[in-house]
């Protein structure tokens, strides 16, 4: 069947999770009276009936299907333009659905912050989805959006190459939901047991194609620091290893549109003297729990204090959040500073907002001719920037 005669444009799979409830409900809100034509996904369609008739509308078509069952995938995956999916971790549940895209033809988006994983895709499907005009989009959420598209709209303000960039997070509010706290772990617990996937999770170009995996940059940020430059603490920041891999990657697929010298970092802003120290020591302690080695006393501890799969926050606690970005362009010094910004919490609000207009961008719009495992920036470019600005709470601008 040609993909223009597909019976949906974009299918969400695994609707019944936490995030697939909230990308559901903002297409019903935002484009069920419109000419979009979508359903919803999963393998218990006890608890996706239940989702549908409390959130959604009985008109809406559930569809079911094992994320280990290739025949199943294939009956969802040929029946539409598009696969959001939101069924993590993705290393455990995510590979066959991509490989179903692949060879379905199908357009797919993602959330996926692992990148030992996403490294495992681009290795397995790049180059069929290349060769079958398939559009493979990992990291469409708070990792990596802001970054990777902020850059991307940096590089289209200042148009010179080779420029140092550092992401700076300069105020968040929102809470982290169970599913987050799983693939988290999971990712270490692959670390613990294969070298190669520490060695591709330790490379700060990581993802970037087989014979270009070096440059200038050094791994992230693993303790508090004063930035000179700036003239504030900084701390390490959760999602920096996957958001610089994928705008690094990003700059590869380009055929280096920002330079084979640009220099790209993240970290969060904590403040200045004594309590911006405080701050930054405060904001590290988490993660030093998160990273303790699987077994452990303290990894025992931080696994009883965080929320299970399908826990999150609640709608109040959504609403009420926010992120504030700043990325520092330098030269000899300052020379610019931009901000991107978004309107929800940073992990579910904002980011079920960027997966679902990601997926409609996939979808409908006019995009360009690049295929394979792909990024944000590099698979939808101008067109997912204006739709994150008008549609989904999201702004990018320079400050200076």
């Amino acid at each position: 069947m040609s993909i223009d005669k597909r019976e949906f444009d974009i299918i969400i799979w695994g609707a019944s999770g936490f995030t697939g409830r909230l990308v559901a409900e903002y297409l019903f809100q935002k484009y069920n009276s419109k000419d979009l034509k979508w359903a919803i996904a999963g393998r218990d369609k006890a608890k996706l009936t239940s989702i549908r008739d409390s959130y959604l509308d009985t008109s809406i078509p559930i569809l079911i299907a094992d994320s280990f069952d290739e025949v199943s995938l294939k009956k969802i995956t040929t029946r539409t333009r598009v696969i959001c999916s939101t069924v993590g971790p993705y290393s455990k549940y995510g590979s066959l659905i991509v490989k179903s895209c692949v060879e379905s033809c199908t357009d797919y988006c993602d959330l996926a912050g692992e990148s030992q994983w996403i490294r495992k895709m681009i290795d397995l499907y790049h180059e069929k989805a290349e060769s079958n005009k398939v559009k493979i989009v990992n990291s469409c959420g708070f990792d990596s959006i802001p970054s990777d598209m902020g850059v991307y709209f940096i590089h289209k303000d200042i148009l010179k190459k080779d420029l140092k960039i550092s992401m700076r997070v300069a105020g968040a509010k929102g809470g982290y939901s169970g599913g987050t706290y799983a693939s988290i772990n999971n990712i270490i617990s692959e670390a613990s047991k294969n070298k190669e996937i520490r060695k591709d999770l330790i490379n700060p170009y990581g993802l970037n194609p087989e014979g270009e995996k070096n440059g200038p940059d050094q791994r992230d940020l693993n303790s508090v620091i004063f930035d000179k430059k700036i003239k504030k603490w900084i701390a390490p920041f959760l999602m920096a290893g996957i958001n610089t891999k994928i705008v690094r990657r990003s700059n590869a697929l380009s055929n280096y549109t920002y330079g084979k010298n640009f220099r790209y970092d993240e970290a969060v802003m904590t403040g200045n003297g004594f309590m911006g120290k405080l701050k930054g020591i405060m904001v590290s302690i988490p993660l030093i729990f998160l990273a303790a080695k699987p077994g452990s006393i303290m990894k025992s501890i931080f696994n009883i204090l965080s929320p299970n799969p399908g826990q999150g926050p609640n709608k109040n606690e959504r609403e009420a959040g926010y992120f504030n970005i700043r990325f520092y362009v330098f030269g000899e010094s300052v020379i610019s500073i931009y901000k991107v910004t978004g309107d929800r919490d940073p992990g579910y609000g904002s980011t079920s907002k960027m997966l679902a207009e990601s997926a409609v961008c996939l979808a409908k719009d006019s995009l360009n001719e690049s295929y394979g495992v792909l990024t944000p920036s590099t698979s939808m470019g101008d067109e997912i920037l204006k739709r994150l600005e008008l549609n989904a709470g999201l702004k990018f601008s320079k400050i200076k």
